[in-house]
């Protein structure tokens, strides 16, 4: 019998952010590659967000994270570089994140960067393909494991 997964509701996450580690077989494909593969990821988890998934950076194919410009700034875990993700003949720009200084309670980012979902050919968790929140600024990553409404689309901006 298929074991039942335990179903999350967004609105049961905490502000401010929890992270928290995970052994989910997660794995991310750009330009007909992949471009990261690790079970030592962790989630951040947002009160009306999907999880993020934050890879360690070694989990990286060699050469496909290239230092992006400009950078911002999270109340909670400090100030985010960019990274454009570039497999094959495939460049996705300011596609990926990390936060080399984060805030006290937050280093467990130092080491890691997470994805925009959107950006990427396709992402996945323990073999499931995610769809990306919506937006253009947020990158959480949507399962059938988590249930909103997600902040993201037209109108959530006040959330």
């Amino acid at each position: 019998m298929a074991q039942q997964q335990v179903q999350e509701n967004v609105w049961d996450y905490p502000r401010p952010p929890r992270v928290e580690p995970t052994s989910e077989h997660v794995q991310v494909f750009l330009g007909g590659e992949l471009v990261a593969d690790t079970t030592s990821a962790v989630r951040v988890l947002e009160t009306s967000h999907p999880p993020v998934y934050y890879i360690p950076l070694e989990d990286f194919a060699p050469d496909v994270l290239v230092p992006a410009s400009g950078s911002t700034f999270c109340e909670f875990k400090g100030r985010a570089s960019y990274f454009d993700v570039v497999a094959g003949s495939t460049r996705a720009a300011r596609a990926a994140w990390t936060y080399p200084d984060p805030v006290p309670g937050y280093g467990l980012l130092a080491s890691r960067a997470a994805v925009y979902p959107g950006k990427m050919d396709r992402c996945t968790v323990d073999g499931e393909e995610v769809q990306p929140q919506e937006g253009d600024f947020y990158g959480g990553w949507i399962t059938g494991r988590v249930t909103g409404p997600f902040k993201g689309a037209p109108g959530t901006g006040g959330w």
